[in-house]
C-alpha cells in the first residue's frame, strides 16, 4: 500500500497532471455556476478530449476535476440569484440566498468556499486512509437498506417545515414524488401519466423543477414587490462583510467536522451521492440546533449554509469509493466517469488498487490537490462575484430569467421544457405565496425514482414486504425515518410543558 501511494505521490504531482488538476477545477467551477449546465453533460462532452490524451491517470483527474469543481462551484447562482443549476447545491439556497438578500452575498461566498474546501478535503483524506476498507462497508447495503435509506431522505423534510407546517411539507413531498412517476418506468418500460404527449415521455426534468420553483418564482417575486426589486432587503447595495468573524467561525466549525464525516459515508454507499448527503446535513443540523439557531434556519444561518455545502463536498469524494473500489457508480456523473475508465481499458474494481495502484492513489491525492487549488482560485474572486448584487433588481431580472430559460432548455433540448417550466414556476409561486415550503416536492422529485425502484427490487428478491422488518439495518433506518417525522411534533409538545411550567413557578 505504501508503495503504491508513493506511486500515486509522483504521478499526481508531475506537471501534465497538475496542469490537468487546474484545468479541471476551472472548467468546472465555471460551469457549475450557470444553472443547467451540470457535470454530466460537461463530463460527457469531455470524455473524447480524455481518451485522446491517452494517459489514464490524467484523464481521470481531468474528469474528477470538473466533478468536483462544478459541486464546488454550483453553489454561486444558488447563493447570488437562488437558481440551484446542480442537485447537490439545492439545500445551499435555503440560507444562502436569504443572506444575499441581506447584504451578505460576500460572506455567504465565503462560508461555502470555506466549507467545500474543509469537506472535500476531510472526504479525500479519508479516503486515502479508509478506501479498501469503506469497500466492504458498501457492499453491505442492498436494496431493501436503500430503500429505508431513501425513506429517512424523505422524512428529513420535517426539517424544512416551520413550526405547524409538518403537514404542508408532507404534502409537497408527496406531490414531488408523484412528479417523478411522470415518464417511462425504468422497472416496466411503459410510459405513466403522460397525457399521450410524446414530450413527457422520459419525465420531467430535474433542471426545469428545479427553475421552476426556486428561480422563476423569484424573478415573480422582484416584479410583483416593487420594494423588493430596488435594493438588497437592507436597502444597502455596497458589498460589505466578505470575512467570517471569529464567532462566526466557532458556530461553523463543528457543523463542517459533522458534516464531512457523514457527508462522505453517505457517498461512499451507491446510489446515495452528493444530493442527498446535502439535504441529510441540512436536516441534522437543523434539528440539533436550539432556540435561536433553530429559528435562523432558512432565514440566513451560516450553519444553514455551511452544511449542506461541506456535506455535498465530503459526499462528492466519498462516491469515489464504490466507482474505485467495486466499479459501481454511485451517481450519473460517476456513470459517466465509469465509461471513461472503461473507454481508456481501465477496469475498475477490487484489482484496480494492485494492477494499477498508481492510477487509484494519484486520483485520490488530486483531489487533495484540487480543493486546494478551488480555494485559491476562488477566494480571491468573491468580492468581485459579489458584485453581482449591485445590479439593480430591476435590471437583474431579466437575467435570472435568461439563465433560468437558457437551463431548462439546455436540459433537454425541448421547447416542451419552457412550456412546462412557466405553467410549474406560476403555480410554485402561488403555493409560495399561500405558505408552503417548496424544497420538500424538489426532496420528493430527485428521491422518488430512486425509492420506487429499490424498493420494487426488494419486493422481488424477498417475495413481499418481509424485507421491512426481517432486515435488522432496513427497520433500524426505518425506526429513524418516523422519529425524524414527529421530532417536530415532540419538540414542540416539550417546549409547550416548559413553558407552563416556567409560568406556574411564577
Amino acid at each position: 500500500m505504501l508503495e503504491g501511494i508513493v506511486a500515486g505521490l509522483s504521478t499526481a504531482f508531475s506537471l501534465q497532471n497538475l496542469i490537468m488538476v487546474v484545468a479541471g477545477c476551472i472548467i468546472g467551477t465555471v460551469i457549475g455556476m450557470l444553472p443547467g449546465l451540470g457535470p454530466m453533460s460537461i463530463i460527457a462532452i469531455m470524455i473524447p478530449v480524455a481518451v485522446q490524451l491517452g494517459d489514464p491517470s490524467a484523464a481521470l483527474i481531468l474528469l474528477a476535476g470538473v466533478y468536483y469543481g462544478a459541486i464546488f462551484g454550483g453553489s454561486t447562482s444558488s447563493i447570488l440569484i437562488n437558481a440551484p443549476g446542480v442537485a447537490g447545491t439545492v439545500a445551499t439556497s435555503f440560507d444562502g440566498y436569504p443572506l444575499a438578500r441581506q447584504g451578505l452575498a460576500g460572506k455567504a461566498l465565503t462560508i461555502a468556499a470555506i466549507a467545500s474546501f474543509a469537506g472535500g478535503t476531510i472526504g479525500a483524506i479519508l479516503l486515502l486512509g479508509f478506501a479498501p476498507g469503506l469497500a466492504s462497508v458498501a457492499l453491505l447495503f442492498h436494496s431493501s437498506e436503500y430503500f429505508a435509506l431513501m425513506v429517512v431522505g424523505l422524512a428529513a423534510i420535517a426539517a424544512f417545515a416551520g413550526a405547524g407546517q409538518v403537514a404542508k411539507a408532507l404534502m409537497m413531498t408527496i406531490l414531488g414524488v408523484m412528479l417523478a412517476t411522470v415518464g417511462e418506468s425504468a422497472l416496466f418500460n411503459a410510459p405513466r401519466f403522460t397525457l399521450g404527449l410524446q414530450d413527457l415521455q422520459s419525465g420531467l426534468s430535474f433542471i426545469t423543477l428545479a427553475m421552476a420553483l426556486f428561480a422563476l418564482p423569484e424573478a415573480l417575486y422582484l416584479v410583483l414587490d416593487p420594494k423588493r426589486s430596488k435594493r438588497g432587503e437592507g436597502g444597502d447595495s455596497r458589498i460589505s462583510n466578505l470575512r467570517i468573524t471569529r464567532s462566526e467561525a466557532k458556530e461553523i466549525a463543528p457543523v463542517i467536522g459533522r458534516q464531512s464525516l457523514q457527508g462522505f459515508f453517505i457517498g461512499v454507499m451507491p446510489g446515495a451521492g452528493a444530493t442527498i448527503a446535502s439535504f441529510l446535513g441540512y436536516a441534522v443540523e437543523r434539528n440539533i440546533a436550539k432556540g435561536e439557531d433553530r429559528v435562523k434556519f432558512g432565514k440566513g444561518s451560516v450553519k444553514g449554509l455551511a452544511a449542506p455545502e461541506t456535506a455535498n463536498n465530503a459526499a462528492c469524494t466519498g462516491s469515489f469509493v464504490p466507482l474505485l473500489t467495486l466499479g459501481i457508480p454511485g451517481s450519473g456523473t460517476t456513470a459517466i466517469l465509469l465509461g471513461a475508465l472503461i473507454a481508456l481499458n481501465v477496469a475498475p474494481g477490487p484489482r484496480l488498487m494492485v494492477d494499477n495502484p498508481s492510477i487509484f492513489w494519484a486520483v485520490i491525492i488530486s483531489m487533495y490537490v484540487g480543493n486546494v487549488v478551488l480555494l485559491i482560485l476562488n477566494l480571491p474572486l468573491i468580492p468581485y462575484i459579489a458584485k453581482l448584487l449591485e445590479i439593480p433588481r430591476n435590471y437583474l431580472i431579466p437575467f435570472i430569467l435568461f439563465f433560468t430559460m437558457m437551463g431548462s432548455y439546455i436540459g433537454q433540448n425541448n421547447a416542451t421544457e419552457l412550456l412546462l417550466l412557466a405553467g410549474m414556476g406560476i403555480v410554485a409561486t402561488i403555493m409560495r405565496m399561500a405558505g408552503f415550503p417548496l424544497a420538500p416536492m424538489l426532496i420528493g422529485f430527485i428521491l422518488g425514482p430512486l425509492l420506487e425502484n429499490n424498493f420494487a427490487r426488494a419486493m422481488n428478491l424477498s417475495d413481499g414486504v418481509s424485507f421491512m422488518w426481517e432486515r435488522p439495518m432496513t427497520a433500524a433506518l426505518l425506526v429513524f425515518a418516523i422519529t425524524l417525522i414527529f421530532l417536530p411534533s415532540i419538540r414542540t409538545g416539550f417546549d409547550r410543558l416548559i413553558r407552563r411550567r416556567a409560568i406556574a413557578d411564577k
